[in-house]
């Protein structure tokens, strides 16, 4: 096996995790957004309702667009998208929080945005799945 070839199987094996950790989290987000808004502990949610259900559609199309067609092998290039979707969603994110006064909480935002970044980054020729 050439160092190239294990270099890719390295970085195909920590971009299947980003894409899993970014899944998990903006699907159970999302989940929670829709569904049971009043157990997560952000205070905009009850001064927002409408933005509640706009981002938990997103999270959850993010979640599914990040896993679902590199893993099905069906239009892979959608996976580069979604990280680029998830990027703008975190852009816009941070930049609510800031507006609100509340700049100590995009901390999991910008880890997020590491994470679709790398993504991005790994699935963009489609090289390596």
């Amino acid at each position: 096996m050439t160092a190239q070839r294990k270099i890719s199987k390295t970085i195909n094996i920590l971009l299947w995790v980003a894409q899993g950790v970014l899944a998990i989290i903006l699907l159970w987000v999302g989940s929670m957004k829709l569904f049971k808004p009043e157990g997560l502990p952000f205070p905009w949610i009850k001064e927002n309702p409408e933005l509640v259900i706009i981002t938990g559609i997103v999270d959850l199309l993010g979640g599914l667009g990040i896993v679902l067609p590199v893993a099905l092998r069906i239009r892979s290039g959608l996976t580069v998208w979604a990280a680029y979707g998830i990027i703008a969603l975190m852009i816009v994110a941070m930049i609510f929080h800031i507006s609100r006064g509340e700049a100590q909480n995009i901390g999991v935002n910008i880890f997020f945005l590491l994470l679709a970044v790398f993504v991005a980054w790994g699935r963009r020729s489609g090289s390596v799945v």
